[in-house]
């Protein structure tokens, strides 16, 4: 009886040896090795950038883009959000003509390559826009409304930053697909609501502004946070333009040092570095908002 006893008391602990490798394996499978492929390279970046003089003057020389790319960012980002939302008032509409004006911005956006965009806007539409300026400060100066010294009439083209221009065509190119999030957004929120707001006198602005929006712009923030940062990774196309931006910048200390490969390991750690920092942000903020929905 003791014997049958100790056989099973050693065969006991042995029994739930399967289940215990099956845990680990699904862990081991489950477990992000890209975070820790990344991590191991930042560590070895940024211990380079301690100790390496060469990767010191790059990063020194480089950084200083950081500012400016964010500010050509969050402007862009900012001026397509405007342009996003009353897109998506227009594709909604139920006037021809603004429905298929903004079906016609989005359509041709999405068509042309970013890069591309970037050198029409800078070199055709900015231009074009300042010469439509003159012509109508040249008009109102006819009409005896203006002097013949007035800022329209003497605005030129090459007065115009190409910071400038580049926010413009970031902000254009991006417009076209916030306004498709935007409608996405407003269409999610159930006609009931849009009926109970009528029954309560409140206007098609009321309804927007206070009922409306407040919901939809709750459920957009997520992607609205990775158009942020997708934005923020095609300013680099802005270098195009010489914008001295991190990309532009490591352009020219690679061109003037002959340096490539650390000159572009830095520069790429600093786009990965600030997008992952966005990113961890981004999934908080779904986190936050799952759990305000569930409650």
């Amino acid at each position: 009886m003791s014997s049958q006893q100790s056989s099973t008391a050693t065969a006991t602990p042995s029994e739930p040896t399967p289940l215990i490798q099956t845990r680990v394996t699904e862990r081991l499978a489950n477990f992000p090795w890209w975070a820790l492929i990344i991590a191991l390279l930042a560590v070895f970046l940024i211990y380079s950038f301690m100790t390496d003089a060469t990767y010191q003057e790059i990063f020194a020389f480089i950084v200083v883009g950081i500012r400016l790319t964010i500010q050509v960012t969050l402007i862009a980002f900012a001026i397509s959000l405007i342009v996003g939302l009353i897109t998506a008032f227009g594709l909604m509409s139920d006037n021809v003509i603004a429905k298929n004006l903004a079906n016609l911005y989005v359509q041709i956006v999405r068509g042309i390559p970013t890069l591309v965009l970037i050198f029409y806007t800078a070199l055709v539409i900015v231009p074009a826009a300042i010469n439509l300026l003159n012509a109508f400060g040249n008009w109102m100066v006819s009409m005896g409304w203006l002097s013949a010294e007035n800022v329209l009439s003497s605005m030129d083209s090459r007065d115009v930053d190409f910071i400038v221009r580049g926010i413009v065509a970031l902000a254009i190119n991006y417009g076209a697909f916030s306004a498709e999030v935007f409608r996405a957004g407003i269409q999610s929120i159930g006609k009931g609501q849009l009926e109970a707001s009528k029954a309560l006198g409140l206007s098609w602005g009321q309804t927007m502004r206070y009922v409306v929006l407040p919901q939809a712009l709750r459920r957009i923030m997520p992607p609205l946070g990775n158009d942020f940062i997708s934005m923020l990774k095609e300013s680099s196309l802005v270098s195009v333009l010489g914008v001295n931006e991190i990309t532009q910048l490591g352009r020219k200390y690679s061109a003037s040092s002959f340096i490539y490969p650390q000159t572009y390991n830095t520069v790429a750690f600093l786009y990965l570095s600030i997008t992952l920092i966005l990113s961890m942000g981004v999934k908080f903020m779904e986190r936050r908002m799952s759990i305000a929905e569930e409650s």
